[in-house]
């Protein structure tokens, strides 16, 4: 039996990047759909009195130096520093959206992610930004034109407050047969919840 599992994510967290190379590989193994569900972190953050783990340097060193390179190992897939981290993600989030309007959201999602956190580029940069999404064969005029239209700017504030709304306090965020995951370092327990 198929099972659909929904995916809260900003493009500037590391942890949600690694999450959604994790997520591939397991709708690569099991009957899963991932529907993609942006939010802006900040914006999370705000409202639920959350903050980064890198706002504490000792637990932000540790995490980006240590705990997340040992689980890019473990999948497998690249993980690099970005030197621009962290990144304002709020016109990277209206592309998302704008993205499914466009029905282009999966090319979206892996050239923004890599770009981020495989190829260490400052998607803050829209410049940077039309130049990746050019790259990948994407209409990046209609897709930044897109992401500045008060609809998708009011559809991105209005994710922000529907994860809020459903206990999402951090990314990435899962949910999945009514049962809630925070973190992809919980992603195992997605994984059991998925054998049969």
């Amino acid at each position: 039996m198929r099972k659909t599992l929904e995916f809260y994510y900003d493009f500037g967290s590391p942890t949600a990047y690694l999450a959604h190379k994790r997520l591939r590989q397991l709708a690569d193994q099991y009957a899963l759909d991932v529907i993609y569900k942006p939010m802006l972190l900040g914006g999370v953050f705000k409202a639920t009195g959350n903050n980064s783990p890198v706002a504490i340097p000792a637990k932000g060193h540790y995490m980006m130096t240590h705990d997340l390179p040992r689980f890019a190992r473990r999948y497998g897939v690249a993980l690099n520093p970005n030197p621009f981290f962290p990144i304002n993600t709020l016109n990277l989030m209206r592309t998302a959206i704008a993205a499914q309007r466009l029905d282009c959201a999966s090319t979206v999602i892996d050239a923004v992610y890599d770009a981020v956190w495989v190829q260490e580029k400052n998607m803050g940069d829209t410049a940077v930004v039309t130049t990746v999404l050019a790259e990948h064969g994407l209409d990046c005029e209609s897709l930044l034109a897109l992401s500045q239209d008060p609809e998708v700017k009011a559809e991105l504030i209005a994710c922000t407050d529907a994860a809020v709304a459903r206990g999402v306090f951090g990314a990435p965020t899962f949910f999945m047969d009514g049962e809630m995951y925070f973190g992809q370092d919980r992603l195992d327990f997605v994984q059991e919840a998925l054998q049969p």
